[in-house]
């Protein structure tokens, strides 16, 4: 009885939806007649497990992947983070697949994992033992440690409210900004022996393990023991995020640094435009653009473009970059209010009968109210003008402009980057150390021979090259190719 006394209600239970009524309900019922009081504070109320083929997961018919299997493959983990990260957490379905769980190995272990090397190869090749120290003034790094305290807090709050989808959600997030942002745009720093860098990395690094051990338990612990020699990321503390800098405003800033890359890069991408290749010019015109002028050289790095123009978005500029403005109306926000004239006003705003004053907007003789409609902009393509230029909207409001046009100086100059890409694929393998100084022989056509030449020193400080002999020979479908399959051979020996 004392027993029950301080242990009722319960803290949480957890079945999945159908018990709502047959188990939750009636749990409740029995503890308000019995003892006038709830029978637990809190219900995490899942989906169905589905297998692979869409019907409700059965051992009859063996419709799921073979446990012990994914462990050998992917490592339990990886199970683990698969379940904890479905929306099944949130009362939705899930279907249990291989492609399923390899995904969150490519989304999170790996990325996490592939740091940890990172920083093992680097630190080591410098003979650097790093240690606990955020204190660090590059932007990159307050950028990075910022971004850490918005994840502990995040996670910390997600797992209080039972959330591991949200949870598991941030963490995702985080491994891509901590591998394709921060390690990547520092790798030069890095190279260096920046102890910046190797104690902001370590820091880093020692923090996320703590956060995601409930969820990642097993390759948390076997980074930071790596990385601390201490005994169990399981015996330690949760972090403490207010013990982090916090800073809003350069977060905001590189975060939009962040949105305005992936979008150039996904129109060289569907331009095919390889990122190796350097482009004249990138216009990028959105709100506050005086706050991204600190992080133009970052931004013409991280896109491979010789100049960027940041320009402030204003309602009346957009025309000249060859932008107009699309209306959409929200027909269900709408039609409560209209009725059938929606569809009038859904045709009007398809044909361009709409104007827009200050805050009002006005639709096929209509005035639309908030949330009855969304303004966005959308590259003009019947504008001649934009035959050269890449348009591409920013989430948020504003657009770019990559210049597209390649001149042969730009040619050359992206062929001996992609020789210098085939130089350092040649290295890895050969299994060279990264501060291994090598002879480099190049076997190629006149034209790669002749970017080389114009690029000759930026080839060899690239790839650590005292010695390059570069001679015209047909490849013969060996080797490489660089620029537009111009084929390339590499023949590298270590000095």
């Amino acid at each position: 009885s004392d027993w029950f006394e301080t242990h009722s209600p319960g803290d949480y239970i957890v079945e999945y939806s159908g018990q709502t009524r047959g188990w939750f309900y009636t749990l409740h019922v029995l503890s308000t007649a019995l003892f006038d009081r709830p029978a637990f504070k809190t219900a995490i109320s899942h989906g169905i497990v589905l297998g692979s083929d869409g019907q409700k997961m059965s051992k009859s018919l063996r419709n799921y992947p073979d446990v012990n299997e994914v462990f050998d493959r992917d490592g339990s983990d990886a199970m683990r983070w698969f379940l904890l990260s479905s929306p099944i957490l949130r009362g939705g379905t899930m279907s249990v697949t291989e492609q399923g769980i390899r995904e969150g190995v490519r989304q999170v272990l790996l990325p996490l994992w592939n740091t940890y090397y990172f920083f093992t190869l680097y630190a080591n090749a410098s003979n650097y033992e790093a240690k606990f120290d955020l204190s660090s003034e590059d932007v990159l790094d307050r950028y990075l440690v910022a971004k850490t305290r918005e994840m502990v807090a995040g996670v910390g709050a997600d797992l209080n409210a039972f959330d591991t989808f949200g949870a598991a959600a941030r963490l995702r997030d985080f491994a891509d900004v901590l591998t394709n942002w921060y390690v990547r745009r520092s790798r030069a720093r890095f190279w260096d022996g920046d102890k910046a860098a190797f104690d902001t990395l370590f820091s880093v690094l020692e923090i996320t393990t703590r956060v995601s051990a409930p969820l990642l338990p097993l390759i948390t612990e076997e980074i930071f023991r790596g990385l601390t020699g201490m005994r169990s990321v399981h015996l330690t503390d949760w972090p403490d995020h207010e013990g982090l800098t916090r800073d809003d405003e350069l977060v905001a800033a590189m975060d939009q640094v962040r949105a305005v890359s992936s979008v150039a890069l996904s129109l060289r991408k569907a331009s095919g435009l390889r990122v190796r290749l350097p482009l004249s010019k990138l216009t990028v015109v959105t709100t506050g653009s005086a706050k991204l002028a600190d992080f133009v050289s970052i931004i013409a790095d991280e896109l491979n473009v010789k100049d960027v123009k940041l320009v402030e978005l204003s309602l009346d500029s957009t025309t000249e970059f060859g932008v107009v403005k699309r209306l959409t109306v929200n027909s269900r926000a709408l039609g409560p209010r209209v009725g059938k004239e929606v569809q009038n006003i859904i045709a009007a705003s398809k044909s361009g009968n709409w104007s827009q004053t200050g805050e009002r907007v006005i639709c096929g003789g209509v005035e639309l109210l908030e949330g009855e409609y969304e303004i966005d902009l959308v590259a003009d393509l019947s504008n001649p003008d934009q035959s050269v230029n890449l348009i591409g909207i920013l989430p948020g409001g504003g657009f770019v402009l990559l210049d597209s046009a390649v001149t042969a100086e730009l040619e050359a100059e992206g062929i001996a980057r992609d020789v210098i890409r085939a130089v350092q694929q040649a290295r890895k393998d050969a299994d060279f150390d990264v501060s291994d100084r090598i002879r480099l022989q190049l076997t190629a056509q006149q034209s790669v021979l002749d970017a080389v030449s114009a690029h000759e020193e930026l080839v060899k400080s690239e790839t650590l090259t005292l010695e390059l002999i570069a001679q015209l020979g047909d490849v013969a479908g060996e080797g490489v190719t660089v620029g537009d399959d111009l084929p390339l051979g590499v023949v590298v020996t270590k000095l």
